[in-house]
């Protein structure tokens, strides 16, 4: 029985399925599959199983995820100890969304080494769905994006930062062209992502949606005329002020919105995370955040939080 096998079997529990718990770690789904296997095997127990509603815990997973769930909160605490004892860097683990990874998170670490001193920051794109339990279960120290945990999610402590709006933006030539198409980036497929509800409301559903793999490629898209491209009036910041986006007037458009962090609550967040959500809500990082560096393509993000199943 491994660290790795326990983070494993605690978000699929969490999350349901083995393909989010993948996502999540940043694995294939295969890999997390073996991880559950190896359990069942040692534990003489199948622990989670397909039912009607999803995944299901059997009576021994149930007793124990809450045990599994310690067990990888300690292993966290013991690594930490580690580190510091050896003098290295304390570690800085941030999971966003893909507009706040994109265009935001580089600047702000950036900034934020330069600030805090010795420090290794990484940065993982994940879905708004697996943030809270990748925080909550200590695979990652800070969550960053424009949403906020569901009602009821317990053991974390969400602040919001900054109020942004969705807004659609097309080129001047197509300001008041009926809309062809809806631009989209990989935030489309974030049930939770506030582009995505903006765009629901705005009638979306029934039109042509293309999807590209960065938000900054659909902005792109939408500065050629392709289209219309539902954004955060923060992240166009600039090609409105030079004129070469404008706003698009769309139903239910501009749609409020927050960015927030998520991290857990006090004496529980390293004093790491508790220093980087503080920094989040210096005039610094507000002036980082409201006018964002240009797109990071994802080949340039700093390393994401993966968790090695199998060496």
């Amino acid at each position: 029985m491994t660290l790795t096998q326990l983070s494993a079997f605690v978000l699929v529990a969490r999350l349901g399925s083995v393909r989010a718990a993948a996502e999540a770690l940043g694995v294939s789904e295969p890999a997390v599959s073996q991880a559950i296997a190896a359990l069942r095997k040692q534990l003489g127990d199948e622990l989670v199983f397909r039912s009607a509603g999803g995944m299901a815990l059997t009576p021994g997973g149930q007793r124990l995820v809450g045990i599994a769930s310690q067990i990888v909160s300690l292993g966290a605490e013991a690594e930490a100890a580690v580190r510091a004892a050896n003098g290295a860097p304390e570690q800085l683990r941030v999971v966003a969304d893909g507009v706040v990874a994109e265009y935001m998170m580089p600047g702000l670490l950036e900034a934020f080494e330069r600030r805090y001193g010795a420090v290794a920051a990484t940065v993982g794109v994940v879905s708004t769905a697996q943030m809270p339990e990748l925080v909550r279960e200590r695979l990652a120290d800070v969550g960053v994006s424009f949403s906020v945990p569901p009602p009821g999610t317990p053991a974390l402590d969400s602040v919001a930062v900054m109020r942004c709006e969705v807004v659609a933006v097309a080129s001047p030539s197509m300001a008041h062209a009926q809309r062809k198409s809806w631009l989209v980036g990989p935030c489309y497929g974030d049930e939770r992502s506030p582009l995505r509800r903006a765009l629901e409301r705005s009638g979306g559903k029934s039109g042509e949606i293309s999807v590209f793999p960065s938000q900054a490629a659909a902005i792109a898209a939408a500065g050629r005329g392709e289209g219309v491209a539902p954004v955060i009036d923060r992240v166009v910041t600039k090609e409105l002020s030079v004129g070469s986006l404008v706003l698009y007037d769309a139903s239910g458009l501009p749609q409020r919105t927050y960015l927030s962090s998520m991290t857990l609550p006090a004496p529980m967040c390293s004093a790491v995370a508790a220093s980087f959500r503080r920094f989040l809500s210096t005039p610094q990082a507000m002036q980082l955040m409201s006018r964002p560096q240009d797109s990071q393509p994802p080949g340039r993000f700093r390393p994401p939080v993966f968790v090695t199943l199998w060496n």
